[in-house]
């Protein structure tokens, strides 16, 4: 009976002392957060952060099934097709052979299962977009890391193609809350033109890294180390993420959300001429990439007779002068602002001139330089446009980015969604000389239409918030706290934090309702 009791009363004391440490680790959590908070340019930056591992682990996770799934599947249907072979003694010739799937077949559940993602996104997005602009941007980051976090342990544990399948609209599930979320929670966090072109830089580059290094990643896993390992490590790095941003962002315990104004809807955002012309501009700059993508490898294949690793290293070399894009329209952008039409209408010349090259490549190295130049053009375009977004939706509408940056994202899914199923038909039909003169030539005669941007930055002197042309003039309390926290930005003062972590200026701003409300009367 002693010993019995003895061991009861240890595991009370086990129990206890575990208690315990989870309080103690709950306390320097929740204080861990409020130092973060307390200090507002680190909490920006650290959301940055945040962002950017999330729009990283979505392209990686994108990208990183390209060089495993067609070989896994191709292995899932040989030992279906032995199975069948073994059954065919105790069955007839016509249901044996039955397992068996054409080529052609083979190739098209590859191009939907690839595609399955962004169209998915693409019908998803206009609906996270409202959601977005209703809840505030911290709910749906989290709520997308957490989609993200199930689709990637369920794509390491996948065993046929139906459950790769969910698995992979569950991502765009996913991308569609957390890439818009995120976007636009750095074009609200950064308000400053020239800190909001670089913070939306940096994230593209974290785009362009994860999409261009994941192809590789994911390969020499696969072939050392097995399918789970690579979409393991993905998924633990999603899972610190979605704890740093329960930490810092506190997406339950946030009431901002509350006093949001109500976000202008998306169809009349879309309706928007600007909008239209940067939505168009982005869909036509990414065709080039999103069709090269899945028709490339065979070319290669067939036109230079390339290695495996030449085709798997076709892209990674392309980062580097996505990167120096970046770059330099930061730079440009911040020293001539007014210019950001003109670096976009570069970078599509750019597009549209390598695109017309790579038929004309007889080699390896000869293909690095128009494949560079594409995601150069790139670079500029998104980089320089997706700042402009932002900056109309403040100008011209409601500041609240959750829809305008679901635009984006449609614009993005809708070339990502045709490539894999149409651009293999294209080839197929027309030719792979055809679909790069036609691509390239799109993205040239596209360029003159961002000449509808030049006057843009000429709206920012007369209105800060929102245009006349607006119907309703501003109001809700959040309008009343942004103009308030600029116009300190431009005196040169700043917000103070207080021991809650919440900004003073908010605070005060409950008290001057009636008086703010009376300017904009």
């Amino acid at each position: 009976m002693e010993p019995e009791e003895t061991t009861q009363g240890h595991a009370t004391n086990l129990a206890q002392s575990a208690a315990s440490k989870l309080s103690q680790m709950g306390e320097r959590t929740k204080q861990l957060g409020n130092v973060v908070i307390q200090d507002p340019v680190r909490k920006n930056r650290i959301i940055l952060v945040i962002v950017c591992t999330a729009l990283l682990l979505d392209n990686m996770l994108y990208m990183v099934i390209v060089p495993i799934i067609p070989d896994y599947l191709e292995e899932l249907q040989k030992a279906a097709d032995q199975a069948a072979q073994a059954l065919a003694p105790h069955t007839n010739s016509t249901n044996s052979t039955g397992h068996i799937v054409p080529k052609g077949n083979f190739d098209l559940q590859i191009g939907v299962l690839f595609a399955s993602k962004a169209i998915l996104q693409l019908l998803v997005n206009p609906l996270s977009g409202t959601f977005i602009d209703r809840v505030g941007y911290d709910i749906p980051l989290f709520i997308g890391l957490n989609v993200m976090f199930l689709s990637t342990l369920i794509f390491a544990f996948a065993e046929n193609y139906a459950t790769l399948f969910l698995a992979r609209s569950m991502q765009g599930l996913g991308s569609a809350f957390a890439d818009t979320s995120g976007i636009a929670l750095i074009a609200d966090t950064y308000t400053e033109e020239a800190e909001r072109s670089k913070s939306l830089g940096i994230a593209l580059a974290f785009i362009s890294f994860g999409s261009l290094v994941a192809p590789p990643f994911g390969g020499v896993l696969y072939q050392f180390a097995g399918k789970r390992v690579p979409f393991l490590i993905l998924a633990c790095i999603c899972l610190i993420d979605g704890i740093l941003c329960l930490i810092v962002l506190k997406p339950y315990a946030n009431r901002e959300r509350e006093n949001m104004p109500v976000g202008t809807p998306i169809y009349k955002l879309m309706i928007d001429p600007y909008i239209a012309v940067v939505a168009g501009a982005l869909t036509v700059c990414n065709i080039p990439l999103a069709f090269l993508e899945p028709t490339i490898a065979n070319w290669m294949e067939e036109n230079m007779h390339s290695s495996q690793w030449e085709i798997g290293m076709t892209w990674f070399p392309a980062f580097f002068p996505h990167v120096l894009g970046v770059f330099l329209t930061v730079k440009l952008a911040a020293k001539y602002p007014h210019l950001q039409w003109f670096y976009g209408a570069i970078g599509m010349v750019f597009i549209g001139a390598s695109s017309c090259t790579v038929p004309a490549c007889k080699t390896f190295g000869q293909l690095m330089i128009p494949l560079c130049g594409i995601c150069f053009g790139i670079a500029f375009v998104d980089t320089a446009l997706l700042p402009t977004l932002a900056f109309l939706v403040d100008v011209r509408h409601v500041s609240v980015y959750g829809s305008v940056y679901a635009i984006a994202d449609i614009s993005y899914c809708l070339a990502y969604a045709l490539g894999p199923i149409a651009a293999g038909q294209i080839v197929h039909d027309l030719g792979f000389v055809q679909l790069n003169l036609g691509m390239g030539l799109a993205n040239v005669l596209y360029a003159p239409a961002l000449l509808l941007l030049k006057n843009v930055t000429q709206m920012k002197p007369s209105f800060s918030e929102r245009n006349m042309l607006l119907e309703d003039g501003p109001t809700g309390l959040y309008d009343t706290i942004k103009m308030e926290q600029r116009e300190k930005k431009r005196k040169g003062l700043c917000t103070t934090i207080d021991e809650n972590g919440i900004e003073t200026f908010a605070q005060r701003s409950h008290s001057e309702e009636e008086s703010s409300g009376g300017e904009y009367a």
